[in-house]
């Protein structure tokens, strides 16, 4: 499958995503594209699937009709999202044309407080 990463997308989720093709926003200078245009470009250079972290792109962009998937990440933070990356492929795996998810990431658990 074409991927791209949107341009907040954790670029190290690229090595949990055997088997497909990974291309970042930047690399083809469309980082500063609005999210309308980018999915608009991304479909006409055959992607297959938007891979983001803009949780609003729902409530912002009509998706019906479109023939790229997008996928929505609820972290963006790379320290977190690395451990979870397992979620992230099978939400990848997952994907067919013109569908939505958004994977979300359980909490750290908190740390109990203490007094100093």
């Amino acid at each position: 499958m074409r991927i791209l990463f949107d341009h907040g997308t954790p670029s190290g989720i690229a090595k949990a995503l055997a088997g497909h093709e990974v291309t970042e926003a930047i690399d083809r200078g469309w980082d500063r594209i609005s999210n309308g245009d980018l999915l608009k470009v991304a479909e006409e250079a055959g992607f297959e699937l938007l891979l983001t972290t803009d949780k609003n792109l729902i409530y912002q962009q009509n998706l019906s009709g479109r023939k790229i998937a997008i996928i929505v990440l609820g972290d963006s933070t790379w320290p977190f999202v690395r451990l979870h990356l397992d979620r992230v492929s099978s939400a990848v795996n997952a994907a067919t044309t013109g569908s939505y998810a958004q994977v979300d990431f359980p909490l750290p658990p908190k740390k109990p407080f203490t007094r100093p």
